[in-house]
């Protein structure tokens, strides 16, 4: 890991849930600042839901000013309805964090995992517990999606997000 004492943002996408979770980075120190989901109801108008996620996106990039964004790419799998989805929604949040003038580092869920646990097939619940560890946690973050947003930034963090320098 770098030097660096910077402010990372990490993002699990998800039209449904996007995560988010924001830690502070000094040298190799890693702290959990915050991290929460952004819900949406189907019931809701696609436009309405990716502004949603846009602007709650955006609010916290406002509020603790992350210099970088580490974000899990889409993987598609075998739904790919899911999938378009997933991307809208990565969209939404790379637009802002764009506004915010934020460096982006994309990341597989394959390498997020391996970033965190060690094995790039790790299990939700392994992640969860790593993430927990890796920041000094009580608990481990809940929903699993604010986890996986937190491992992201993580991931970022140990790739030494070169980018932001």
């Amino acid at each position: 890991m770098s030097g660096e004492d910077r402010i990372i943002l990490g993002i699990d996408p998800g039209l449904a849930h996007t995560g988010w979770g924001v830690i502070h980075q000094q040298g190799s120190r890693l702290t959990c600042v915050a991290y929460g989901c952004v819900a949406t109801d189907a019931s809701v108008p696609l436009a309405q839901r990716l502004r949603k996620i846009h602007e709650q996106i955006s609010a916290v990039a406002a509020r603790f000013r992350p210099v970088c964004v580490g974000i899990e790419t889409v993987w598609f799998g075998q739904n790919i309805t899911a999938a378009f989805a997933t991307g809208q929604a990565r969209g939404a949040a790379l637009v802002a964090c764009a506004e915010h003038e934020m460096d982006v580092m994309e990341f597989t869920p394959r390498q997020i995992k391996l970033a965190v646990v060690g094995t790039g097939t790790a299990e939700k619940d392994q992640v969860q517990y790593m993430v927990q560890r890796l920041l000094s946690l009580r608990k481990p973050p809940e929903p699993d999606h604010a986890s996986d947003a937190l491992a992201a930034a993580i991931c970022y963090a140990t790739h030494d997000g070169a980018c932001c320098r």
